[in-house]
């Protein structure tokens, strides 16, 4: 354990009574809690951060991509039932303080402001937001602060207006991806510097290495919810984190109006957590899944869920590795999330339709690349990737009712998804043939991730102005209860076609700066003196 963690233990309950009773109770510490309770933390509340998870250690595995990506070592969410093929398979999620950011890629981009409004694709129409960009931008800047964004202003033609220039500047292009920025520029492209989430600041703890995407920071120096967001949380000594502890449910009074506790599974004890304000951030799936298991006769078919919204219109993004070799040349690159390309973002005059986002991959490696392909031998794969610029190519999602989240009677998450707008992601890919040909590597190997990627997850209890059709109002609360909301991607009505998180982030500044969660009179207070009492004990 480092020794930033070993100093606010004091903050962190090991042993806890069998109800702790606080203002407020954030189930989940990723990007969406653990914002949110950083938002919170001078507001004058007592706020707990339920985990169900620890913290990730730190030790030497941390950066073996071995042990990571071989071993799947951090690997520790249950696996999910695929019921289009059948098949089982572990998901990209992980359980730690800091929920899925501790092991993340830390780009950190906006949505485009088209990306509120309703956009023509494909397959379909992309819902509008119940509000405009204009409503996150300030909270947007808060974010790129907290989180050490480095970009550069106006290299990308999509980036919205700001009000704030990024606190940092774009990380410097190397070795092939530098070869590929510049031919990219003389075709006429606008390559820029995708904003990045790691303490490159000055004296900062970054050294840029090879071992940032889906791996731990061993140094702190990635931009992660633990580090950036929960840790100072817990300094402000107005926040507590209960880890190792799994909500099974959540139960409300008669009426089912008011969610009066959460059922919680600590080291084999049953117990509950009481709070005036009940916030889920649990990520898309997660939450869908409490909120579904969390059934009563007073929510019958799961709480929050009269519109029958819960788990339906899943969007995890439509997404292709993207390898471009030129076999006379190694990649020096070592440190290659560097690029971002928005040329056919929108639809234009050469695009009918929206096409994505092109964006660099962490540096891959044999370990890495025998999860693609199993049947060809290490030795391969480590020569191999010693020549290939890694790209990674998204497309928006739609949300579809029948792509849904559901829980079996065994628990388990269960996954139905049909992919949408194929047509526009394999002309971006088409296209991004042509250019890295162009900049001299004449080979393209592309591997689809299908539905076991699920870093980008969203969409499964959507926000809209009507009840009958959303899960969540504009302001994050549950139509259905007057004191739940819900702070992370499962809120989004459309998914666009860049990463969530900074999104999530933002969404959970504008909640925690809303006065929304601040304490009544008539709420639970946390100094009763049973619970208040225990509670001390771990201090």
């Amino acid at each position: 354990m480092s020794n930033a963690i070993t100093a606010l233990q004091s903050q962190v309950i090991t042993d806890p009574p069998d109800i702790l009773e606080f203002d407020i109770a954030i189930i989940g510490s990723g990007m969406g809690g653990g914002t949110l309770a950083y938002a919170l933390k001078d507001s004058g509340a007592k706020v707990l951060i339920v985990e169900q998870g620890d913290f990730l250690p730190v030790e030497r595995e941390n950066w073996s991509a071995e042990a990571v990506h071989a071993e799947g070592r951090y690997k520790n969410s249950a696996a999910w039932h695929d019921r289009t093929t059948g098949n089982y398979f572990v998901p990209g999620n992980y359980h730690y303080v800091g929920g899925s950011t501790k092991l993340y890629g830390a780009t950190l981009p906006r949505f485009r402001e088209c990306d509120f409004g309703e956009i023509e694709h494909p397959d379909g129409i992309s819902p509008a937001w119940p509000f405009t960009y204009d409503e996150l931008e300030p909270h947007y800047g808060e974010a790129e602060r907290m989180f050490w964004v480095h970009s550069n202003k106006g290299e990308d033609p999509t980036d919205p207006w700001r009000s704030t220039d990024y606190p940092f500047p774009g990380l410097p292009h190397e070795g092939a991806m530098a070869r590929l920025v510049d031919s990219a520029r003389q075709q006429g492209l606008h390559p820029f510097a995708a904003p990045q989430s790691v303490d490159w600041r000055p004296g900062g703890p970054c050294v840029l290495c090879d071992t940032c995407d889906s791996f731990a920071c061993m140094v702190d120096a990635k931009g992660d919810a633990d580090v950036a967001a929960v840790r100072p949380a817990l300094q402000s000594g107005n926040v507590q984190l209960l880890t190792n502890a799994e909500v099974t449910r959540l139960d409300t009074d008669a009426g089912g109006r008011t969610v009066t506790h959460a059922r919680i599974t600590h080291n084999g004890r049953n117990i509950a957590v009481k709070a005036g304000r009940f916030v889920i951030a649990c990520g898309a799936a997660n939450t869908a899944s409490l909120l579904l298991r969390s059934a009563s006769s007073a929510h019958p078919n799961g709480l929050a869920n009269t519109s029958d919204q819960v788990g339906r219109n899943y969007m995890a993004h439509v997404t292709t590795f993207f390898l471009a070799i030129d076999p006379r040349r190694k990649n020096e690159a070592v440190y290659q999330k560097t690029i971002g390309i928005n040329d056919w973002y929108e639809a234009g005059p050469t695009t009918r339709y929206p096409l994505g986002n092109v964006q660099g991959l962490g540096k891959l490696r044999g370990p890495m690349a025998k999860r693609g392909k199993p049947w060809v031998p290490m030795p391969i794969l480590e020569e191999v990737t010693k020549y290939t610029l890694d790209l990674f190519i998204q497309t928006e999602d739609l949300p579809l009712p029948e792509n849904r989240l559901t829980v079996n009677s065994r628990g388990q998450v269960e996954v139905e998804r049909r992919e949408t707008n194929l047509s526009a992601h394999h002309e971006l890919i088409k296209r991004m043939k042509k250019v890295v040909r162009k900049a001299g590597f004449p080979v393209v190997l592309t591997q689809s991730l299908g539905v076991e990627a699920t870093s980008h997850q969203c969409g499964t209890a959507r926000m809209g102005h009507d009840p009958a059709t959303s899960v969540v109002d504009e302001n994050l609360k549950a139509h259905d209860l007057d004191n739940l909301w819900i702070a992370d991607s499962s809120t989004f009505p459309s998914s666009a076609a860049v990463n969530p998180a900074l999104t999530v982030a933002a969404l959970s500044l504008r909640l925690g700066r809303s006065g929304q969660l601040a304490p009544s009179k008539e709420q639970y207070s946390p100094a009763t003196t049973s619970s208040a009492s225990a509670i001390s004990r771990d201090h």
